[in-house]
């Protein structure tokens, strides 16, 4: 049942509902089942297959005994985003009021395409009301449309109950109101109610059953210790070539898939990857069964796996995920560092992982037990190797569970693989879509990359699609980071930032220290170049993270500058030294705008005359810049960079940094704006009188509502009028005040200014840009350089100054010096003690 159909059978302009995305998003595969009051009420099943969903209509809907088998006449594919669909069917097929029944994600043991087309599909489902086995049977009847049965496995969340048991006051509401006559809203009302009133069955989930409680109090070591539910680091092993021998080490399966870690809080649980990121609501399955043991508190670690004939299957995992597949998934635990109010972390390892065989014994559905042997590791490691496992991990029985990657975890593969950064591509040849090749890189613990060869086999059709898509954006043809030992027959690559990573099996090193036929094993959606550090590198920085914003940014430590004379403005001769020693003759001034505060960075590796890129995650190798983890617009999280001292800067500097981007907010406090920018950004044929005047017009506007600002020059064309806020301000207000103001402006000065930034409508204009002001959106920051002719800075003055300049790229790299010998007071002075709260001043307006 085509999506042609779908499309067929609908005015979707008229309908309202929505079409066919493109392409298959980053979430797993789900089902839906929601309630439509049509013609005839029925309930309609539809469970996405790759880039649609299958549907049936149900009429009696679901029903939870496995006796009944539930008729469900196929229909046609739906969109995935029809999943989202509730509300009215305006006109045409199906008209009628749709509402959500329930939701959840799904999986199956075998292909589903190969099961629908032989007429039995089996599959769980993890939704709020619909649980457990099901299976969908094809009828032998002949009808119009293909008929199918729905049926409960018999399993635990079996039962007698029917979806009508299940509906809420809305889908009653809805019933009542879709019935088209008095007297059959009143039926319909009567039907819809009278399926409450049977008993229903006992609730499963976390409080069910509770278990007799474990007893860790009795373990070496261990300690008392208040829950949490946050991140905690995982700890990490080293990759050698062959297993250590004796009886102080125990081996395990290497579980190829990503890393998981539990913390569990007065009940609730949440799920990380091995990078902070939140996963609790990627897996319920797993937080369902996790849930199950009925525990207060505990920290587990382990991994997300998908199996495939008894092994763990890296791209099967990463399909699934993705929603391309839906395979069912395990949590194979391997630690536990904490549990029901004790630290274990002191606790030998063995001791640990006695206590967790017995808890995850207690599920054997989406928890495993990863097992281990003592002893004989060569012999573990060949039987690894037999069995076509990726390879062992070998752990001494003794240790502690500390974060980081020291000596007590070891790894060994089967065959030889490794992590590398894509740092660019080949075009492709003949038949071959998208590219030939990815180009390779490893870090050369130096800050720079290292060329590593090239990888072109192991893809198929639809990564090369997706992936040609990633690198497309910002390709350039010279490397944009600095690598070392490029193959100089690379005349036609095309060159990208590192962003991702490449696990690649490969036959040894070559010459040149390049990979020996190598083959790709999988893109590590879960990894960043970030990850990929030397060995014998990764100082710990926990320290440095524990002082206060002044002893930090007080803290210094040496950083070596690699390639000191290589020229970054060309027009002046300005060296990368030269930048390295401009920040440090300023960071006194500059620090305070920039210290604790996510970042955007503008890296020109090579200078300004090549390729400049920014970058705001992220950047593999730093080892005194500050990491923060940060919900993004989208839901997900990401993490930011933010300079936590002089230190962080010099390091941003030797990788390449000119410019600074500053967020308006605090890494404390990134919901909060604590300053406010209004960009002033003259079209090309504005005389800069006009400027200086927009912002004394800006100024006396703000100063006529109780608000003082502040004024620099951003080493361009404009300049920037700067508000302090104190308290800070959320951002939806920030963000309604700016626009209001800007608007108000353009509204009472149409020939000077302009409140869009659409190109077309700025000649001869300025406009004044508020954007700046929503979170997440950053501003240049006080004396940093700009990647631009000259090696300008953005300069803060004093208001009286303005008139005595000709450009806002008056000061540069050289005379900035000779403004700051003769400076005697700081142009801003004032600024960061003080109290303007915008939310009494906008209050006050709005009397």
């Amino acid at each position: 049942m085509s999506r042609e159909d779908y499309r067929r059978k609908r005015d979707l302009l008229k309908s309202g509902e929505p079409d066919f995305e493109r392409a298959v998003g980053d979430s797993r595969a789900i089902f839906v089942v929601q309630l439509h009051h049509a013609s005839s009420r029925h309930f309609d099943f539809r469970l996405q297959v790759g880039d649609a969903l299958k549907s049936w209509a149900v009429p009696k809907g679901p029903s939870f005994d496995p006796k009944v088998k539930r008729l469900a006449i196929e229909v046609e594919d739906h969109p995935v985003a029809y999943a989202d669909f509730e509300g009215d069917i305006r006109e045409g097929y199906g008209k009628g009021h749709v509402d959500l029944f329930d939701r959840g994600v799904w999986s199956t043991q075998q292909d589903a395409r190969s099961q629908l087309a032989k007429g039995h599909l089996r599959f769980e489902l993890f939704g709020e009301k619909l649980k457990g086995g099901w299976h969908l049977v094809r009828s032998h009847r002949k009808q119009r449309q293909p008929a199918w049965f729905l049926i409960k496995d018999e399993d635990r969340h079996a039962g007698d109950r029917e979806a009508n048991d299940l509906l809420d006051d809305k889908s009653i509401e809805s019933t009542r109101l879709a019935a088209r006559t008095p007297k059959e809203r009143a039926v319909a009302r009567k039907a819809a109610v009278a399926g409450r009133s049977r008993k229903p069955a006992a609730k499963s989930g976390a409080r069910r059953g509770r278990r007799q409680r474990p007893e860790p109090s009795r373990l070496t070591g261990a300690r008392r210790a208040r829950a949490d539910p946050g991140f905690f680091k995982p700890e990490l092993a080293r990759l050698q070539d062959s297993p250590p021998e004796g009886d102080q080490w125990l081996h395990e399966v290497k579980w190829d898939g990503y890393r998981i870690l539990t913390a569990i809080a007065d009940g609730t649980i949440n799920l990380w990857s091995r990078n902070a990121l939140s996963w609790t609501d990627r897996l319920p399955e797993i937080v369902r069964a996790i849930g199950e043991m009925g525990l207060e508190s505990a920290r587990f670690d382990g991994e997300l796996i998908a199996l495939q004939d008894g092994r763990s299957d890296f791209n099967l995992l990463q399909k699934t995920l993705s929603g391309e597949a839906s395979a069912p998934l395990m949590y194979m635990l391997f630690d536990l560092p904490y549990l029901e109010g004790f630290d274990l972390s002191r606790t030998p390892l063995l001791e640990r992982k006695d206590l967790l065989a017995g808890l995850a014994g207690r599920n054997r559905g989406r928890l495993g037990f990863s097992s281990h042997w003592i002893g004989e590791g060569e012999r573990v490691f060949a039987l690894a190797t037999d069995q076509e496992f990726e390879g062992i991990v070998s752990k001494r029985i003794d240790s502690p569970y500390r974060g980081g990657r020291g000596g007590d975890w070891i790894k060994i593969k089967r065959l030889a693989s490794d992590e590398f950064a894509v740092v660019g591509y080949t075009p492709g040849k003949g038949q071959r879509e998208g590219f030939g090749a990815l180009l390779l890189a490893r870090p050369d613990g130096a800050g720079g990359w290292r060329y590593a060869g090239r990888v072109g086999t192991g893809f198929d059709d639809r990564a090369l699609r997706k992936l040609a898509r990633e690198l497309a954006g910002g390709a350039a043809k010279r490397p944009v980071v600095p690598i070392s030992g490029v193959d100089p027959l690379l005349r036609n690559a095309r060159w990208v930032a590192p962003r991702i990573v490449a696990e690649v099996y490969y036959r040894g090193i070559g010459n040149h220290g390049l990979l020996r036929q190598p083959s790709l094993k999988t893109i590590r959606q879960d990894k960043a170049p970030k990850d990929l550090k030397d060995s014998d590198r990764g100082k710990a920085r926990a320290a440095s993270k524990r002082k206060s914003s002044r002893e930090r940014a007080s803290s210094k430590v040496e950083i070596d500058i690699t390639h000191p004379d290589r020229v970054i403005y060309p027009e002046n001769g300005v060296t990368k030294q030269a930048v390295a020693d401009y920040y440090a003759s300023v960071m006194d001034r500059f620090l305070p705008g920039v210290i604790d505060r996510p970042v955007s960075v503008l890296r020109c590796p090579a200078g300004t005359s090549q390729a400049c890129f920014f970058q705001k995650h992220e950047i593999a190798g730093l080892d005194h810049v500050g990491e923060v983890t940060l919900e993004e617009e989208s839901g997900s999280r990401a993490i930011y960079l933010y300079p936590e001292n002089a230190t962080s800067v010099i390091e941003l500097v030797q990788f390449g940094v000119l410019e600074f981007h500053p967020w308006g907010a605090t890494i404390a406090q990134p919901d909060l704006a604590d300053r406010i920018v209004f960009d002033l950004d003259p079209g090309d044929d504005v005389a800069w009188s006009r400027v200086v005047a927009a912002a004394r017009l800006v100024r006396k506007l703000l100063d006529r509502i109780g608000l003082e600002s502040f004024v620099r020059t951003t080493g361009g064309k404009g300049l920037h009028v700067v508000l302090p806020l104190d308290p800070p301000c959320p951002w939806e207000q920030v963000k309604s005040f700016t626009q209001g103001f800007a608007k108000s402006i353009a509204g009472m000065h149409p020939m000077e200014f302009v409140a869009t930034s659409t190109k077309r409508i700025r000649r001869g204009r300025i406009f004044i840009d508020y954007l700046r002001n929503s979170r997440g959106a950053t501003s240049i920051a006080n004396y940093s350089l700009r990647a631009r002719k000259g090696a300008p800075v953005a300069t803060p003055l004093r208001w009286s100054e303005l008139g005595k300049l000709g450009s806002g790229a008056d000061y540069d790299i050289h005379s900035i010096q000779r403004r700051l010998a003769k400076l005697r007071k700081d142009p801003w002075s004032g600024f960061a003690t003080l109290r303007q709260d915008l939310a009494a001043v906008m209050q006050e307006l709005d009397r």
